[in-house]
């Protein structure tokens, strides 16, 4: 059964997380962190298919080697409660062989993030399951602050100061400038994601559409379908520990169950719709005796 799954978060300081840790455990490696001065050993980690570097032509090559490049994004972040990194966790399809998803992957790693300037580190998992469906992703890691054209670490965000009616900087009570905080990148907005989602569900479609499969993938929320889902329980980050690790939970199964059961009302929903359809060119059929109705039967009577 087509799933789709997108989700992205932040790899931060403030909640404790080292991004070189956190690359890690995901491409299964040992990783030395010279920031904390210590090594994160995930070379026993199972499941991981695959990973590697995505990097634009003004990156320095080096930042191919990912200790290099996580040291040196850890480096290049001063703040104790620095943000990281983007952290994005997404499905690839049971209906495509894995060799077809990775490429895929890389695929739209490079159209939309590469072209965008971003380093793509991505690793691809398939955990190893008793029974079930298979559960076959991708991670991806790509440094929040970008590069300039040169190559070297570039701002995060740039003072707009606020203006008067005679363009002079207003004060504060503290005698500073009031100022917005203007990210120098597109790459945190609700519009970019919502423009990856949709981008990475219509790649998917085209290649269950270039190898004749019915299944098709929807980017849009429930809500936005204008169907009801039923929620998902919390799984708290204790179960979501154990889930990344790939140790099954009883909520974690549940909730598998229940993103199964969302997917058929979809399913069923989109049968629905399609039947209605159907019953409407009957009555257009029938009352008009110009419209032969033998073309309609005959199509509901082939799904028999």
């Amino acid at each position: 059964m087509s799933l789709y799954h997108f989700h992205v978060t932040q790899i931060k300081r403030s909640a404790g997380q080292s991004a070189i840790a956190c690359a890690a455990y995901r491409a299964g490696e040992k990783l030395h962190s010279e920031y904390y001065g210590e090594d994160s050993d995930y070379t026993r980690k199972s499941g991981v298919i695959g990973s590697g570097i995505l990097l634009p032509p003004h990156a320095p090559p080096e930042y191919a080697d990912r200790e290099t490049l996580w040291n040196a994004v850890e480096q290049s972040e001063r703040h104790p409660k620095a943000q990281l990194a983007y952290s994005f966790d997404i499905a690839l399809q049971n209906e495509f062989t894995m060799e077809e998803n990775i490429a895929l992957a890389r695929e739209f790693l490079l159209k939309h993030f590469v072209s965008r300037g971003m380093i793509a580190d991505f690793a691809v998992h398939a955990p190893e399951k008793d029974g079930g469906i298979a559960n076959p992703h991708f991670h991806i890691m790509c440094p929040i602050r970008p590069l300039n054209p040169d190559g070297i670490w570039g701002a995060k965000q740039h003072r707009e100061y606020v203006l008067d009616e005679q363009g002079n900087r207003i004060r504060d009570g503290n005698g500073g400038c009031v100022f917005n905080a203007v990210p120098t990148t597109d790459w945190g907005t609700p519009e970019t994601l919502e423009e990856w989602r949709k981008a990475w569900s219509e790649m998917c479609n085209a290649m269950f559409a270039e190898k004749e499969l019915p299944d098709r993938i929807d980017h849009r929320s429930y809500e936005c379908q204008g169907l009801e889902q039923i929620p998902t329980l919390h799984e708290g980050p204790a179960v979501r520990q154990m889930e990344a690790k790939g140790f099954l939970t009883d909520k974690g199964d549940l909730n598998r169950m229940i993103r199964r059961l969302n997917q058929m009302k979809k399913s069923i929903a989109a049968a629905l719709s399609e039947i209605m359809a159907i019953f409407r060119e009957i009555r257009e059929e029938l009352s008009s005796p110009k419209e032969p109705a033998l073309t309609t039967y005959q199509r509901m009577n082939s799904w028999v």
